[in-house]
């Protein structure tokens, strides 16, 4: 006598490894030019819950009004945290708010802007 065996069908997902996947990465370097703004005067909030809309009372204020682009090419390592946030010029509403990748500088504590939000477009370098 035979039994009926139901088919099934298996399927696995590939996961990329990062140690595959960062493979050639090492002291690779993205270069990106400081310029939200244009050099004018705004401050910068982190698009702190992720959902690409401003909201000053839930997304985290790094910099007060005096914040400026420097205008420099910066040359920042492709580990370092870029983050999405917000430029914000206006006193009064209706701001001006321009969506921004923020890096905080090789220590952190220097905030830079760049509204080239398309980070795969960015050249790279060894450094």
């Amino acid at each position: 006598m035979r039994e009926y065996v139901k088919p099934m069908m298996d399927s696995e997902i590939f996961v990329a490894n990062e140690y595959f996947s960062a493979c050639g990465d090492e002291n690779k370097v993205y270069k990106f030019t400081c310029e939200a703004g244009g050099g004018g005067n705004g401050t910068v909030y982190l698009d702190s819950n992720h959902n690409g809309e401003w909201n000053p009372l839930s997304d985290e204020l790094l910099t007060l009004a005096g914040y400026h682009a420097c205008g420099a090419t910066h040359e920042a390592p492709t580990t370092d945290d870029f983050q999405e946030g917000f430029f914000i010029t206006g006193v009064v509403p209706p701001y001006n708010v321009q969506k921004v990748i923020v890096w905080r500088g090789e220590n952190g504590d220097n905030v830079h802007c760049t509204t080239n939000l398309d980070m795969t477009t960015w050249p790279t370098a060894k450094s």
